[in-house]
């Protein structure tokens, strides 16, 4: 049976607040084990590729496991004109259960390292080359989520995903945040992961633009129409696995 709206709200909500806390956590973790910034940039990638994949894999088959309003909204824009996409109730529900779930995350992750439980960031990531990095990263992430869709590989997602977002860290001058609602939730947290609030608004713009630019190029690589799924067909008509970002 497909899960309600509720159920798959609720879905989106644990599962942007526990990538939230595995993003924060191990940084919190790594910056305590050692002072050697590559080192802890290794540690919390890793710990968040490792967990995301189990994230998409747990939460997949109840809400598609977006765990990101970008990815959300890339979705909806997508299968608008063929009627086949997310429904706007369904965005409506899914981007702010994405957020309070990120906050949440960030709570639990400051919670069980003994921090304040919110203090905002002092981290500033306020520069040209850091939003270019987000639109990099946020690109890549909605042209591989579509793409999959596209070709009917959706199931490769725990795999392919995660392993994007991992590359990503590195790859991009920003260590592709590539998720509005990862951070807001990440000014919420004054440790190694954080973001200053002043810095989000920007930060966030450059990922829907980012967006945008992965919705594009889906489009000019794979066409408008999605194939019919090769396996598993979603009877809402919904992906069954899209996601995520951090």
């Amino acid at each position: 049976m497909t899960p309600s709206l509720g159920r798959r709200a609720l879905a989106e909500l644990i599962g942007t607040a526990a990538l939230v806390a595995i993003v924060i956590g191990s940084g919190i973790q790594a910056t305590g084990l050692t002072d050697d910034v590559a080192l802890q940039l290794l540690a919390d990638s890793l710990a968040t590729v490792f967990g995301l994949g189990v994230l998409i894999a747990l939460l997949g088959p109840v809400s598609g496991a977006h765990f990101n309003p970008a990815v959300t909204l890339a979705l909806w824009w997508t299968g608008r004109r063929d009627g086949d996409g997310l429904e706007l109730r369904t965005v409506a529900a899914y981007v702010p259960a994405q957020i309070v779930g990120g906050i949440g995350g960030a709570v639990l992750a400051n919670a069980m390292f003994a921090e304040p439980l919110v203090r905002l960031s002092t981290h500033d990531r306020s520069a040209g080359h850091l939003w270019l990095g987000e639109i990099v990263a946020t690109a890549g992430l909605v042209l591989l989520v579509l793409g999959l869709g596209r070709t009917a590989r959706q199931r490769l997602g725990p795999v392919l995903v995660p392993s994007y977002i991992g590359a990503a860290y590195w790859f991009t001058s920003s260590t592709s945040f590539a998720n509005p609602a990862v951070s807001v939730a990440r000014a919420f947290s004054d440790t190694f992961a954080g973001i200053a609030p002043a810095s989000v608004p920007p930060f966030v713009a450059a990922q829907l633009v980012g967006a945008g630019l992965g919705v594009a190029l889906s489009v000019a690589l794979f066409g408008r129409t999605a194939p019919t799924p090769a396996v598993v067909p979603d009877p809402t008509g919904e992906p069954e696995l899209a996601t995520a970002g951090r």
